[in-house]
């Protein structure tokens, strides 16, 4: 039994999704441990494309359990949008997907308070955040005013949500925002309650169950190391922590039950959002690779921040998560690069940084010291073994392993489910 914890070592959308369908052929469960809807993670299976926010990348396999754990923060009406989209097409039969009834519920008040805080927000103190009403709804479960999925099968609920509208509807109106109405917030959870009461229930059996069993479980994480609320680029962070340890807390599995962690990296860096970014391309290169690699969010359609190749925060995601072995993604976005440049170290005001400095400020002065590899002006798109990469490339990818000390596990050379292989995991 091998159980694998699969972490986004830079600041998320490394290509998580498809490593989890690539990994999900030889797991039993498939669980998602935190974030929210503010996840996006595309898979491409011939001419199909799939985006999903909320349900487990193994789900597109028809034989895999696939768990909501209790880490993660619902939006009970789109995951009911998701659900209904992937019946439609065939994917998602019953039995399959098990909602944690301890994963805290996103509401449409705290989209509302997301959105309002944001917008109000003064330059050089925005997030960048999805509007999902993810922070706020971590924010209700720290301070123990939330209400949970299993709240959905509570007749009562109606009441309790109305009096806690009434405290939420004090603040949007401070805002200058728009108020919500009672009999809507109720009238669309009762409808959502109705439809997902199949799904919903306890997880942490479920999956303690499956553990003893000797099933083989695959930890899906969504976001990353640099947006973990505690090791990331604080405050340009989400609300949960992406980082291996909070895939016991989010699923209620011990730390023995997972027996390696698997970290994806691009073979360069983007980010979403606001904050440092020290290897950042404000030109023509960071166009490039935009385009590209089709650098826009699967959840907002934003642009997506593009830069080398950052081995400062992939040693310190290493560091951090315990990273066995990496699953390098996009390799063959630098096809037709020149020359690729690695950055190994900062510097800021005349001292040199191996690590990740936690204060933002200085981060922000971090200029990248670089180390220039030469490209491979060729394709890789259609190669299907590690040992076919033409030389500069392989020579590339073993440069990125030693120096962050990781070992390569799968590569990537192409969005569809077929272009990725095995190497050592």
């Amino acid at each position: 039994m091998t159980n694998t914890l699969l972490i986004g070592a830079q600041w998320g959308d490394e290509g998580k999704g498809k490593i989890v369908d690539f990994l999900s052929r030889d797991a039993d469960v498939v669980v998602r441990y935190q974030g929210g809807s503010n996840a996006g993670h595309t898979i491409e299976i011939g001419a199909d494309r799939y985006v999903l926010h909320l349900i487990p990348s193994g789900i597109l396999y028809p034989d895999k359990t696939c768990v909501i754990g209790n880490g993660l923060v619902v939006d009970p009406l789109a995951l009911v949008h998701e659900i209904q989209d992937l019946e439609k097409r065939g994917i998602l039969s019953a039995g399959r997907l098990h909602v944690s009834d301890r994963a805290h519920m996103v509401l449409s008040y705290h989209k509302a308070l997301d959105a309002g805080r944001e917008s109000r927000a003064t330059r050089g103190s925005k997030i960048g955040t999805t509007q999902r009403g993810i922070g706020p709804t971590y924010a209700d479960k720290a301070s123990r005013t939330g209400f949970r999925m299993g709240d959905l099968l509570d007749p009562a609920l109606p009441d309790r949500l109305r009096e806690r509208l009434a405290e939420k509807n004090v603040l949007l109106k401070d805002m200058g925002a728009d108020l919500i109405d009672p009999d809507t917030l109720c009238r669309e959870i009762r409808q959502a309650a109705d439809f997902l009461r199949p799904y919903i229930g306890d997880t942490v059996s479920l999956l303690n169950t499956a553990y003893k069993a000797g099933k083989q479980i695959l930890f899906e994480g969504a976001q990353g190391t640099m947006l973990d609320i505690d090791f990331g680029t604080y405050p340009y962070v989400t609300s949960s922590n992406p980082t291996s340890g909070g895939a016991c807390v989010g699923t209620g599995l011990p730390p023995r039950a997972i027996n390696r962690v698997l970290g994806v990296i691009k073979a360069y860096t983007t980010r979403v959002g606001e904050g440092p970014f020290p290897t950042e391309l404000m030109d023509a290169t960071g166009e490039h690779l935009r385009q590209r690699g089709r650098e826009f969010g699967a959840t907002t359609g934003r642009p997506r921040r593009c830069g080398w190749f950052d081995a400062v925060v992939a040693r310190y995601s290493a560091m951090v998560n315990g990273i066995d072995f990496w699953a390098v993604t996009k390799l063959d976005v630098l096809d037709e690069t020149e020359t690729i440049r690695v950055c190994t170290a900062y510097e800021c005001d005349g001292k040199r940084y191996d690590t990740v400095p936690a204060c933002i400020a200085t981060l922000s002065r971090c200029r990248p010291v670089y180390t220039d590899f030469p490209g491979w002006k060729c394709s890789t798109s259609g190669i299907t073994s590690q040992a076919d990469l033409p030389p500069n490339a392989k020579d590339y990818v073993k440069a990125l392993c030693d120096i962050t000390g990781v070992p390569l596990g799968v590569l990537s050379v192409s969005p569809k489910r077929a272009g990725t292989f095995r190497i050592a995991v």
